[in-house]
């Protein structure tokens, strides 16, 4: 076993502390000071690689910023002069158009890039944790409360194996697992029952991402491959992001909307 591992394995077995993601959030919040300050302070060589690698931080970013910023930025129209004077009062004025991306297949990779969708549900209303996991008793006493039980819908993927059950930190029950989704294209009007591929967003958090947890207003992934969607170049799309529209551990379904 690789000498650096022991941190992982222990995680395994014994999972994390109660309030690690409170922890972790406190330590990001603090990290822009520890920032600052090693850029007050650092001279020289390190001085020099620290300089480097926040140049680079920023410019990455401002290119961020600029996708999210570019469909309603302006620009001016390079026509060619009109014949015949101008009056004097429009003389300062500049013809602007609107920025139109190529086409739609590089506006939706450029979006996919920046980490922004044009979705149906833009607000959804957040999910407190004391609801989204139940507390679990264990050891001979019950004295012991570090598991967790999900009790939203969640989606674990075909090749899922369950830690055993000592390890296990976060259970998602059998029930509530779903591997469907009814997704409903909004240009067709028509209601397809479509396989999961993955769940892309939780906007509750990183956490609830990563347990495959799908509540109101979720990214999910759905595999679009039998719809026979078609990209400019003529290749077939096999996947393609929907959001999810109602409480699924209400219906016993998933509800979505494509992203077209």
């Amino acid at each position: 076993m690789p000498q650096g591992d022991y941190i992982e394995l222990h995680q395994k077995r014994h999972g994390k502390r109660p309030d690690f993601e409170e922890r972790k959030r406190k330590r990001e919040a603090r990290s822009v000071k520890k920032i600052s300050k090693d850029a007050r302070n650092l001279l020289g060589a390190k001085g020099k690689r620290f300089a480097k690698k926040r140049y680079a931080e920023k410019a990455q970013m401002k290119k961020t910023l600029k996708m999210h910023d570019e469909s309603t930025s302006r620009q001016k129209v390079d026509d060619d002069v009109e014949e015949g004077a101008l009056p004097p009062y429009l003389l300062d004025r500049d013809q602007t158009q609107r920025a139109k991306v190529l086409s739609n297949t590089i506006k939706q990779k450029r979006k996919e890039k920046a980490g922004k969708w044009d979705v149906p549900l833009p607000k959804v209303r957040p999910v407190a944790e004391e609801e989204m996991f139940k507390v679990l008793r264990t050891g001979k006493r019950k004295t012991k409360q570090w598991k967790r039980m999900v009790t939203k819908a969640t989606f674990v993927g075909p090749g899922f194996t369950r830690k055993p059950p000592k390890y296990e930190r976060f259970i998602r029950p059998t029930g509530l697992r779903f591997t469907k989704a009814h997704v409903t294209h909004p240009e067709l009007k028509c209601t397809f029952n479509l396989d999961i591929i993955s769940v892309k967003k939780n906007p509750n958090g990183q956490m609830y991402t990563s347990l495959g947890v799908m509540t109101r207003g979720t990214i999910i992934e759905v595999n679009v491959s039998e719809l026979g969607l078609v990209t400019p170049a003529g290749k077939v799309v096999w996947g393609k992001y929907a959001q999810v529209t109602n409480n699924p551990e209400n219906d016993g379904c998933i509800n979505a909307v494509l992203l077209v």
